[in-house]
């Protein structure tokens, strides 16, 4: 297989997780009328499948890095589609619940097996490459989600959608059974995981900005998913396909940073572009502050702004990992998703208690703020070399 193509195959896999936790955002009112509960319980489901997701990245870590790479993967998915059928089949939120948990257990496999593999494959100009291309895909996941939430929710039962899920988990796993071979380094021994190495892994200053700085990062990201589309109703009045749609622009940009982001690096330094892109991103959180209210066009416009620093940002923090980190790899991206999912699940969580009276400057103030204090700690730990 090509190295393009195996960039793309493990990336969707990892593409899948972001996806599945938010598939079906702009739909939460019309799920909760049709399983008969209250909106702190369809919101749980969002939030419950982010801590799960995020807790099983440190347990995945020192797996991969111990058992390989394809193994783990490939149960992961198969425990993944599994799961979503159980979504599919469900009648009540509780069973819901459970089965949003097993998705993200058998899932969070992807996000660390697709960077360890990159990291394994590719050095240098190629792997910067590589981990744009990665980045692009993860973090098309969650606004490809709500587009394509929206449209199946419009026009066939929800329960659909996690039919939508099993069937391209399938494809993932079957594709991966397939064309993946092992990457772990000849020589690799398994050894028991004793705590001390993700200790050794947050005692990197650096890194730990880097992580630091994601958490912030898909914090803010999160509360655009969440949130905007009840900005959408109460200021714009939309359609769940049309809230949709408004995510369109944001995926683009994302694309578009993400495949930029790697190729950013082949002519200037990482930390850096890392540093610029995230405080550019930081300050589009206030652009849209100022404007979400204010006109629909100017919203799409901060939005697009948004996802494009995001998506500059994403590929350089990754590249950036693997050379911090050249013996624990899959422990270290495993640290590092915990920090980003985390962030994810946090969103909406504070992001409710923020946003009770429909204070979009408390709501988005403070996760502009935040950003800006993660950007100047990174800068400070890059600065201090």
């Amino acid at each position: 297989m090509s190295p393009r193509l195996l960039t793309f195959m493990v990336a969707f896999a990892a593409f899948l997780g972001p996806f599945t936790q938010t598939v079906y955002a702009p739909i939460l009112p019309e799920l909760g009328e049709a399983l008969q509960t209250t909106p702190l319980l369809i919101n749980l489901s969002i939030s419950i499948f982010t801590f799960v997701l995020a807790f099983m990245q440190i347990v995945y870590g020192p797996l991969v890095d111990r058992s390989g790479r394809r193994r783990t993967l490939l149960l992961g998915l198969a425990c993944y589609i599994g799961a979503s059928i159980g979504c599919f089949l469900s009648t009540n939120i509780e069973t819901l619940l459970v089965f949003r948990a097993l998705q993200a257990v058998g899932i969070a496999a992807g996000a660390v097996v697709a960077v360890t593999v990159i990291g394994d494959r590719f050095e240098g100009a190629e792997r910067v490459r590589a981990m744009g291309s990665f980045q692009m895909m993860v973090a098309l996941g969650p606004v490809v989600g709500p587009v394509v939430g929206g449209f199946i929710g419009e026009h066939v039962d929800f329960h659909y959608v996690f039919l939508l899920l099993a069937v391209v988990g399938g494809v993932a796993l079957l594709s991966n059974a397939i064309w993946l071979q092992e990457t772990r380094p000849a020589g690799s021994t398994s050894r028991a995981f004793h705590l001390r190495e993700y200790l050794d892994v947050v005692r990197n200053r650096q890194g730990l900005a880097i992580m630091v700085l994601s958490f912030v990062q898909y914090y803010a990201f999160y509360n655009y998913l969440v949130f905007m589309p009840r900005v959408l109703d109460a200021s714009y009045g939309l359609s769940a396909s049309e809230k949709g749609l408004v995510f369109l622009p944001l995926s683009i940009a994302v694309v578009i940073g993400s495949f930029a982001g790697g190729r950013l690096l082949g002519r200037w330094r990482p930390r850096p572009v890392l540093v610029t892109t995230a405080a550019l991103n930081a300050l589009s959180l206030l652009l849209f502050l100022a404007v979400a209210q204010w006109s629909l066009a100017a919203l799409v416009v901060a939005v697009s702004a948004f996802g494009l620093f995001l998506g500059l940002s994403l590929p350089v923090q990754t590249s950036l990992l693997m050379d911090l980190y050249p013996h624990n790899r899959a422990t270290a991206v495993g640290s590092y998703n915990f920090f980003r999912f985390m962030g994810m699940a946090t969103g909406p969580v504070l992001g409710s208690w923020l946003y009770q009276d429909g204070n979009l400057g408390l709501l988005y103030g403070f996760a502009a703020t935040a950003f800006l204090v993660a950007v100047w700690h990174a800068r400070m730990r890059f600065k201090q070399g």
